[in-house]
Parts: structure tokens; sequence; C-alpha cells
């Protein structure tokens, strides 16, 4: 499994519940660009709608050699999921609040494209905070613990 991108801002901004693994419907210059490694998912959501799933504001750039055939960079793409997974996400998201963000793009070892969603609520400002405080205290007991190792 290669790694394509990581939405580092979902897991500031979220509280992620549960995973879900989908595929992407895309067109070929879209595969060709995200190979390439030009694929922002920051302000990215998931959006259920009669019952599928769509991923919204995915940002994917032009592709260089595309000519007339290019694709629209912002526009909505399906989600590849089973009935089941979008009935509960949907559920989730109703009757909770929830959201649905994407978590990270990736290759599979046959080489398809796919995405990682979480189900997530969303962080208050005081708890983001709170996170923030909870690494830098980590980052320095780290820190401490090497120091403390070198000197012995």
């Amino acid at each position: 499994m290669k790694i394509i991108t990581v939405n580092r801002k979902a897991f500031h901004n979220y509280q992620i519940l549960d995973k879900f693994e989908a595929g992407l419907a895309l067109t070929g210059s879209e595969v060709k660009s995200i190979r390439l490694g030009r694929i922002n998912l920051k302000d990215s959501y998931v959006e259920i709608k009669a019952e599928e799933a769509f991923l919204v504001h995915a940002h994917i750039s032009p592709y260089d050699n595309a000519s007339y055939n290019n694709h629209e960079p912002e526009r909505v793409r399906k989600l590849l999921l089973h009935k089941r997974e979008i009935q509960k996400l949907d559920g989730k998201v109703r009757t909770r609040g929830y959201s649905i963000v994407p978590l990270q793009m990736f290759f599979t070892p046959r080489g398809l494209i796919k995405i990682e969603i979480g189900l997530a609520r969303g962080r208050r400002e005081y708890e983001k905070r709170q996170k923030i405080k909870e690494k830098d205290i980590g980052r320095e007991m780290e820190r401490d613990l090497r120091h403390y190792k070198k000197k012995r």
C-alpha cells in the first residue's frame, strides 16, 4: 500500500470514530494526475445523495498532456462503497450529526486508487488546543528521554 496523500487537517479538526475504504470513479486524466501526486484533500468532504456517496471539493490538478480531454479540477466524484456501508454512514450522519471526511488516498498492491474515509465528530476549539498541548508534552518527554539516555 503506497500512500498518495494524507488529509492532516481532518485529524486536527475532527475526532475520527470509524474508518472505511472506498474506490473512486475517475477519468484517465485524473488517474495520471493523481499518479504525479497532484491532489489536495484539504477542504473536501463526502456527501450522500440518493443512496450514493460522492467526494466533494477534492482538488485534482489538470493533467498537462491531456489536451482537450482534461477533467474539471473540483468536480464531484462518485465513491464506490457497498450499499450497507452507505446506509450505515447515512444513518449516523442524519441522526447524530456526524461528518464524513476523506483521510488519505493510496494505491493498492494491484495499482488501484482507493480512498480512506472516516466518520467524524467535529472538535471544539478548546479540544484542539488540548490536543496540541498533549502533543507538545509528549515531544518534550521524548526529547528528555533521549537526552537522559545519551548521558548514561
